[in-house]
């Protein structure tokens, strides 16, 4: 690279420069492919099954019969589709938003460009609320404070400085020391706090210290724990209805039914039997508790990702601007002996408001924290820091008494050097600085004494000496005044948190003392490199503060978590949270977070607060309450007709309902469940993480499975007694069967007593509907193209006791079930806590 031109560059060499280096971009964000991602929504074996069963019955002529399951199969990647295309839009809309420009010089005109288009050799203007767009030098900076927390984790802000050279060769960039501790250096990702800055680019894209760290990092589209057990579910189903469709299509064929009739009789029962609208209540589920969230200033990327909040147990987060404020805030002031004293404050106050050679946070802070009328007094010189004294001084003079007052602020080691302080006195005041150094406090140091009223206006070092120590000025990140309470919240909701931060052990010690967060254990990056995966996993149970930690180190920390059996949240915002982003079970970012980091999160909060994933948790576990509702359904009444149906022909002369009847039950009991999703919940069944129990589901399936066949054939015994036609069987089947499988909501929708846990009003009216119809149906016109027959007020009065019959078993039979499992569960806790650790 030739001499730098502190006139920036031409736009012709600025765009020769942008073919040679390329863009200056770190991580290219997929486009979304609406007509991909449509075909995506077919690989669930369920409904791959069913595309199969349709194409076949199409083959075979059966027509009606396959338009009907071909349109559920259709509408179900839809409705899917539909809710992933809004995720997307809205993700793309939010990274709009943020601003994306930079001034640079080009031409000898300062004007704007996109960051994108950043080349080395441009210089760039910064100022307080910029991020810094690509590794650079400084080359001019006024009172110039970094933030570096994306890339380290550290919240204090670094102060900058502009190089000493007018003028750079190419032998002088290449000896530049690229680490982050360079105070000539200013980083990609990285935000500027406070002052001005002009600087030099010198790397850009993947070259940066961002795109290195980046590469390292394998970002790979991973599935959701609930998507993992769904999957396992669909196959588990998939292998049941083989079997079962092989069975009745053998036994019916075996009986003389014929073959054609026995082969279109078994697929209609595995279309019975498969759950083809999981994917749409999910999806339904899903996109409601997005839109409920979405009014909370929290944007859903991944729809899956609500149910795996639900389920979350463990939330790790880093401290900086989740737990704190961000922001360096003072505390108190106090005298030598501890005490606070209004003095010290005043004379830190007057101090920094004439302080001008370089503002920084912690003057910032003083002259937040209160304000004195400083009307009387006026500044005289100023004797500006420098990292050899680690102190500065302000010459000041009170016009009322015409006193001239020397005050100094600094490293307290420092100012001991320039007070008169015997060594008694010393220690003392030591004692008290460690004390507020153990407390996690940034500490600074303020002395003052009077001076003779001279006629010169100019101040040197020389005058620091003799003066009178007057106490110190405590620093502190403070805790959010939300997050205490946030933390309480999400205890009660069962989910622990884990800090896992790049900072200091004492400093987060010190916040979740403020917070009333129980430290179980600290454990410190440089312990953990030491520990093997087996030691580490009995470490982090009772760790709740990790500090000093790498990002590989916090990724490894999640991991560990998760071989654990717990689902993991990570909440951060900078290049160094993205291996653990993508590592937890709930990748959770904030909107003003690197692009990256929002790219690869599963859920992205507008506002910086731990009070916005409560919602999202209880959204999450109503959301899974709500989808298992529809999965316990397919599991009991669903099935158990289904199984009825294996063993139908065996005491059966004809088939206990035709191919198209048993494909409109299946319809309209779908139908009758597209309002689950805005189902009620019960408190009680979310105030603990929600966990996808397949042990439980099976023993489900099988106790009220079984109740429903025992009905079946109890309906089929009274039916058949009444020396019904075929056709007036299959009808009254019909309607026993729907109102079963769509009333059994009522009691499976809650592990409690059925009239202590009402429905939401949508649930009855769709329900009602749906059976009402299919109770008219017979006496209607269209009845007649689905072979149904008129049944006499004896019958259907028959098969409503059955059907109540058949409820109050099953709500008897829940009480029971529950009872079981939660004492089995009691004995299983009470093993646990009794083994010696």
């Amino acid at each position: 690279m030739p001499l730098i031109n502190l006139s920036g560059l031409s736009s012709k060499e600025a765009e020769k420069r942008l073919n040679q280096f390329g863009k200056n971009i770190v991580f290219k964000r997929k486009r979304f492919k609406p007509l991909i991602h449509f075909f995506k929504k077919f690989n669930s074996p369920l409904l791959i099954l069913l595309v199969f069963s349709g194409l076949i019955l199409f083959l075979l002529g059966q027509n009606l019969n396959a338009f009907i399951i071909i349109l559920m199969v259709f509408v179900s990647a839809v409705l899917d589709f539909i809710n992933t295309y809004k995720s997307e839009k809205i993700i793309e809309d939010l990274l709009q938003k943020i601003s994306n420009k930079v001034s640079v010089l080009r031409d000898n005109k300062k004007i704007e460009i996109l960051i994108s288009e950043v080349v080395p050799g441009d210089i760039v203007y910064l100022e307080a609320g910029d991020i810094v767009p690509a590794d650079c030098l400084v080359l001019e900076a006024d009172d110039f404070f970094v933030n570096q927390s994306t890339l380290t984790g550290e919240s204090l802000p670094l102060e900058k400085y502009s190089i000493l050279k007018k003028e750079l060769s190419e032998e002088d960039l290449n000896q530049i020391d690229f680490s982050l501790e360079n105070k000539n250096l200013v980083f990609m990702s990285t935000s500027v706090v406070i002052g001005y800055a002009k600087v030099l680019v010198l790397r850009t894209g993947a070259q940066t210290e961002f795109g290195k760290l980046f590469e390292h990092i394998q970002i790979k589209e991973s599935e959701a724990n609930f998507e993992i057990n769904i999957k396992k579910f669909s196959f588990f189903m998939a292998k049941l209805i083989g079997f079962m469709t092989v069975f009745v299509f053998l036994s019916n064929t075996i009986l003389g039914r014929g073959v054609l009739n026995s082969f279109v009789f078994a697929v209609a029962i595995a279309v019975g039997l498969t759950p083809e609208l999981l994917p749409v209540i999910i999806s339904v589920s899903l996109a409601y508790g997005a839109k409920k969230m979405s009014k909370k200033e929290v944007v859903i990327r991944n729809l899956s990702s609500i149910e795996n909040f639900g389920s979350m147990n463990i939330l790790c987060t880093d401290k900086t601007g989740t737990l704190t404020e961000n922001r360096i805030t003072l505390i108190k002031c106090i005298d030598a002996q501890g005490k606070e004293s209004e003095e010290v404050l005043f004379y830190s106050y007057l101090s920094s408001i004439f302080r001008t050679s370089r503002k920084n946070p912690l003057d910032e802070a003083i002259k937040e924290h209160k304000k004195f009328d400083t009307s009387y007094f006026k500044k005289i010189d100023e004797i500006p820091f420098d990292f050899e004294r680690k102190r500065d001084s302000i010459v000041a003079q009170n016009t009322k008494t015409n006193e001239r007052i020397l005050i100094t602020k600094g490293a307290p080691e420092d100012i001991y050097k320039i007070s008169k302080i015997n060594e008694k006195e010393k220690e003392q005041i030591q004692e008290e600085f460690e004390k507020l150094s153990a407390d996690g406090f940034r500490v600074l140091a303020v002395a003052f004494k009077k001076i003779p009223v001279e006629d010169k206006n100019t101040y040197d070092v020389s005058y620091e000496n003799d003066m009178d120590f007057l106490g110190f000025c405590a620093f502190f990140d403070p805790p959010k005044k939300t997050a205490g309470e946030a933390i309480l919240e999400l205890k009660n909701l069962g989910v622990e948190i884990k800090i896992l931060t790049g900072d200091s052990e004492i400093l987060t010690q010190k916040v979740c003392k403020e917070l009333n967060l129980e430290v179980k254990g600290v454990l410190l990056g440089k312990e953990i490199e030491n520990l093997k995966d087996e030691d580490l996993k009995i470490k982090v149970e009772n760790t709740t503060i990790f500090a000093r930690v790498t990002p590989t180190q916090k990724e490894r920390i999640i991991q560990i978590l998760k071989q654990q059996g717990n689902v993991v949240g990570y909440l951060g915002d900078g290049i160094n949270d993205l291996g653990a982003l993508k590592a937890a079970d709930v990748g959770i970012s904030v909107n003003n977070a690197v692009d990256v980091c929002k790219e690869v999160a599963d859920i992205i909060l507008l506002r910086h607060s731990l009070r916005v994933l409560k919602d999202g948790i209880i959204e999450g576990r109503k959301t899974f309450e709500n989808t298992m509702k529809y999965i316990k359904m397919v599991f009991s009444s669903n099935f158990g007709n289904m199984f009825s149906m294996m063993f139908a022909p065996y005491i059966l002369p004809f088939l206990p309902m035709k191919p198209s009847q048993i494909l409109l039950n299946n319809f309209l009991y779908d139908l009758s469940q597209t309002t689950i999703p805005t189902d009620n919940v019960s408190y009680k069944d979310i105030k603990k993480p929600v966990k996808w129990n397949f042990k439980e589901l099976l023993f489900f399936m099988l106790v009220f499975g079984l109740i429903s066949s025992i009905f079946d054939f109890i309906t089929f015994f009274v039916l058949r007694s009444l020396s019904l036609s075929e056709e007036m069987f299959q009808t009254g089947w019909f309607i026993e069967s729907l109102a079963t499988q769509v009333f059994v909501i009522y009691i499976i929708r809650s592990k409690y007593s059925t009239f202590k846990s009402l429905p939401s009003f949508a649930v009855i009216l769709g329900t009602f509907l749906v059976v009402a119809f299919s109770w008219i149906l017979p006496y209607l016109t269209i009845g007649k193209y689905f072979y149904f027959e008129q049944l006499p007020f004896n019958i259907l009065k028959m098969i409503i006791i059955i059907v109540l019959s058949y409820l109050l078993v099953v709500e008897l039979v829940k009480i029971i079930f529950y009872k079981n499992i939660i004492k089995s569960k009691h004995h299983e806790d009470d093993f646990h806590a009794s083994q010696p650790e």
